[in-house]
């Protein structure tokens, strides 16, 4: 069996997300994986040796890189002449990422450090530090810093519990009752 999908399946029995980033970092799946970082899925991308992940990283779930294309195959059915080559490329991700569900991250991007990429983003250029970014093709649509001011103001009474990832009914109910006010305050 291929090893990348060995792997894969040993990480399908890892249910920490952040065990699991560990466990990638100690067999060395990616060319680096710094420090308190939290790895949601379990599918190990193609040419893992090219991605590297700095400290304090958060990967939601769905996050997909694309070190690769393989327009190669096409190119080489229509054209006898010429011999095309398989197009790699890195990605870089910096310190103090999140990386919102379902994005997908292109080859050639870095990825600067205090960085929030909205869920669904498609990341085709650099992300510079300090930004907030969002959309395809992603986007600058925000700071890092007025993003933590506003998240500084942010507090509830009841909080989910993250280890089991339930939450209390006074919880779920102080969640509508928030949804429900800033929609009758509009």
């Amino acid at each position: 069996m291929n090893k990348r999908y060995l792997t894969m399946l040993k990480l399908w029995f890892i249910r920490s997300p952040m065990k699991r980033a560990e466990y990638m970092k100690n067999q060395k799946i990616f060319r680096h994986i710094g420090k308190r970082v939290m790895i949601t899925s379990r599918k190990v991308p193609l040419y893992p040796e090219l991605i590297s992940i700095g400290n304090n990283v958060w990967l939601a779930s769905g996050v997909e890189f694309i070190t690769h294309d393989v327009t190669h195959f096409m190119l080489n059915g229509i054209d006898s002449k010429n011999k095309y080559q398989e197009k790699i490329g890195c990605i870089k991700i910096g310190n103090n990422v999140f990386v919102g569900s379902g994005v997908k991250i292109m080859y050639d991007v870095s990825i600067g450090s205090n960085v929030i990429i909205a869920a669904g983003a498609v990341v085709t250029h650099d992300v510079p530090d300090n930004s907030v970014v969002g959309g395809i093709p992603a986007k600058i649509i925000g700071s890092f810093d007025k993003f933590l001011e506003k998240r500084s103001r942010y507090a509830m009474k009841h909080t989910p519990d993250n280890a089991t990832q339930k939450i209390s009914k006074s919880c779920a109910d102080e969640a509508w009752k928030n949804f429900e006010s800033i929609r009758n305050n509009k």
